[in-house]
């Protein structure tokens, strides 16, 4: 227990320290970018150092690398994660270049981190709009795509526990239609190590891509790539 208390006081100072900078960066996205980068690789770093946590991703597509920056957009596929914890958002981001997330809008409110992840073009949502709101949304999220970003979306829409089925919200699919784009399942263990609540537990953090499906996939197809190396 001793651990995850000094994991979590180390996360929470570690935070407040990168504050000063990302507030500095503001005026430039890119300077805003490579700080946040720089951020999530240090979240990476504390929970290896302080709770003995590492990580490793398998079958991490070619076609995502920074070598592929600057083809069409049209093939820019979504990211669809299942979530479990702070360490598969870090490890998406730093290793996705150029990608971005559909975040609860309301976390773009929070002072100086919510400034900064608004203004590296996280996506925000008012889940409370519906059918208005999707359409807004895919247009936003079109916009991106155009610019050469990739999208990385948890479907289920919250984390979740080890063995815990949470539904898939439809709002993937409807995004993947709309931009005919392909989609990439993602399945973690990483709250098997480092849990919503409780005690972290050390260990290596796994991160699968499974192979690409089209955009035509149905909700159980992608559910059941996302699930076969999740915990």
């Amino acid at each position: 227990m001793l651990r995850t208390i000094l994991f979590k006081i180390a996360l929470a100072l570690w935070f407040v320290a990168w504050s000063p900078l990302l507030l500095i960066a503001l005026p430039s996205r890119w300077l805003s970018r490579k700080f946040v980068w720089a951020d999530a690789r240090g979240v990476l770093w504390v929970a290896r150092l302080f709770a003995g946590i590492k990580y490793k991703v398998h079958n991490f597509p070619a076609s995502l690398s920074y070598a592929s920056r600057g083809t069409q957009h049209a093939s820019r596929p979504i990211i669809a994660s299942k979530h479990m914890s702070i360490l598969e958002v870090s490890v998406l981001f730093t290793d996705v270049p150029e990608s971005f997330f559909i975040i609860k809008r309301e976390l773009l409110w929070i002072p100086i981190y919510g400034w900064s992840f608004a203004r590296i073009g996280l996506q925000g949502v008012n889940r409370a709009a519906g059918a208005t709101n999707m359409q807004k949304l895919t247009a936003d999220v079109a916009k991106k795509i155009k610019r050469g970003m990739t999208l990385i979306i948890f479907p289920e829409g919250t984390r979740s526990k080890p063995g815990q089925p949470i539904k898939m919200k439809r709002g993937l699919l409807f995004i993947a239609e709309h931009l005919q784009l392909p989609i990439f399942p993602v399945g973690v263990d990483s709250g098997k190590y480092w849990p919503k609540k409780g005690r972290m537990h050390s260990g290596t953090a796994n991160v699968w891509f499974e192979d690409e499906l089209p955009h035509t996939a149905s909700l159980e197809q992608i559910a059941s790539a996302i699930q076969r190396h999740s915990a």
